[in-house]
């Protein structure tokens, strides 16, 4: 079974999927929507099992399951797929995640009896399974091309999501300023992908990445073309990620968007930012990495900072979850760019871990809203849901938990890894970084007071607790930040073959603990 399609049929799934879902507005069985787009996300979630079983986490080489299909050979294009395991661990959060969406949203929005078409619902659920399928693609593209089409074709379906689907009077104005940041970028990048194809091999392979990273590995660009090329990409996965100051559309967008959406966007979305930092810039751009490490290291320590620091004094709960993933993204580019075998596998198991935490998070604050009179978001307008409402409680105060890194939770091994292997780079970046530890705890515990314990609000003395479908969705998130917490030896066996395949890309060697990052530069050809 290994030369079955693997990648391209978990691409073709959610994308055939989404496709019979939108055909149904069109019959009887219209009714039927949300079932029909379960069972599709369902599917997918066996291809991705049966994917794995053919992934071979001790075999040297990095990309597997790889297809390579000519696509536009006048452009040098290519449908070139390949997967190592951070790319693995990335889909399998996509591919996980969203039939918990479409769980989540199961009584939100229901069309009424004697509508037409798909109603309301059904072209959410479109959108989710449309958006699944670039999740995919993005992150098992081997062709840089190919990455770009799909990195600018995800913003037509957040965009919907966030626009037509969100709350509040500000969502318009949310999505488009969610566009508008993300093309932006994009275009930037364009003109970048342009120019490394001109400064590279051409042909009809000429952006395929394995081919890209070796001809430029013996015809290496000169120092200042290559800098502006590294600095197109890097800006656009900035925005995307987000770190600051590129970072103000994220906020926004989560108070404006359905808890779904936001626990996609956060959790899996956003995350093609620092992976496209890790498998394009990191490799293709060796020496220009190395040159602007340090001022990346601050700026993600700033995020780290301000990020935790903005979150403590949020009155909105969607933005609060918005602004501590501002500072976990911080830490995730601090450990791209220090430049040890470490801080980057802790920086890809982080882009996991969060996503499974902030998912919780936001799929949890939608279910606390949606039992408000008013769907308030506004933090105050809670208060002592623990006597009433104990599991939503309980589930909320370990998805709480995890996001300040607490031992025993899956995000505590990532962070930890992180900061220990910055600190061998630079020790000031690091003990800067840990001052946001203790901010964490300030705003993930107070939150928990405020909307927890205290006096109950007379319109609240009704809420009724997690029903058995709000448990079923939220309850492998949990797990899995326990799971992952007492044993991550799987999700690490995924990352270290990578991260040890970006150190020798990049010329570097583990350092020993040094007081700033020149050292990292010390083993690079530059």
């Amino acid at each position: 079974m290994t030369d079955f399609p693997w990648l391209t049929t978990l691409v073709l799934v959610p994308a055939v999927g989404a496709l019979v879902v939108l055909a149904l507005g069109r019959t009887a069985a219209r009714s039927r929507v949300r079932e029909v787009a379960l069972a599709i996300s369902l599917v997918e979630v066996g291809v991705l099992v049966g994917a794995l079983t053919q992934f071979d986490t001790g075999q040297s080489q990095v990309h597997q399951l790889a297809e390579t299909h000519a696509w536009i050979p006048q452009l040098g294009t290519s449908w070139a797929l390949g997967a190592d395991g951070v790319s693995m661990l990335l889909v399998a959060l996509a591919v996980g995640l969203v039939p918990l969406v479409i769980g989540a949203a199961w009584r939100e929005n229901l069309p009424t009896d004697g509508s037409k078409g798909l109603g309301h619902t059904g072209t959410y659920l479109v959108l989710i399974l449309l958006l699944e399928a670039f999740m995919v693609t993005v992150f098992v593209a081997r062709d840089v091309f190919l990455f770009y089409v799909v990195f600018e074709a995800m913003l037509i379906p957040v965009y919907f999501m966030i626009g037509g689907f969100g709350t509040g009077a500000q969502r318009r104005f949310a999505a488009v300023k969610f566009l508008i940041f993300s093309l932006a970028g994009g275009l930037i990048m364009l003109a970048a992908v342009i120019a490394l194809y001109v400064n590279g091999p051409g042909g009809e392979r000429g952006f395929l990445i394995d081919e890209l990273t070796g001809y430029l590995a013996q015809n290496p660009m000169g120092t200042s073309t290559e800098r502006l090329i590294f600095l197109g990409f890097f800006i656009a996965f900035a925005i995307k990620a987000p770190i600051v100051p590129v970072h103000t559309w994220l906020p926004d967008a989560a108070q404006a968007a359905p808890a779904g959406t936001s626990a996609l966007l956060v959790g899996v979305l956003d995350k093609v930012g620092t992976f496209g930092m890790l498998a394009l810039c990191l490799p293709l751009f060796p020496t220009a990495s190395v040159w602007a490490a340090p001022v990346i290291v601050v700026l993600a320590v700033v995020s780290i900072i301000y990020g935790a620091l903005l979150a403590i004094g949020q009155s909105d709960l969607m933005r609060l979850i918005a602004y501590t993933s501002v500072s976990h993204f911080g830490f995730i580019v601090l450990g791209i760019f220090s430049f040890t075998s470490l801080s980057i596998s802790g920086s890809s198991l982080y882009m996991l871990n969060h996503g499974i935490s902030t998912g919780a998070l936001f799929l949890l604050a939608g279910f606390l809203i949606a039992r408000h009179p008013e769907r308030s978001q506004r933090i105050a307008d809670y208060g002592g849901l623990q006597k009433v409402a104990p599991v939503l409680a309980g589930t909320f105060l370990v998805a709480g938990l995890s996001a300040l890194s607490l031992p025993g939770l899956s995000t505590f091994v990532s962070e930890i890894m992180v900061l220990l292997g910055t600190f061998a780079t630079s020790r000031s970046a690091a003990l800067f970084a840990v001052v946001a530890v203790v901010l964490a705890a300030l705003y993930v515990l107070l939150t928990y007071q405020r909307v927890f314990t205290g006096k109950v609000p007379d319109e609240l003395a009704a809420t009724p607790d997690l029903s058995g479908r709000e448990r079923w969705v939220v309850a492998p998130l949990l797990a899995g930040l326990v799971v992952l917490g007492v044993y991550p030896a799987p999700a690490l066996d995924m990352v270290r073959e990578p991260a040890q395949t970006t150190m020798t890309a990049i010329g570097v060697v583990d350092a020993a603990p040094a007081d700033d990052l020149a050292t990292a530069g010390e083993g690079s050809d530059s």
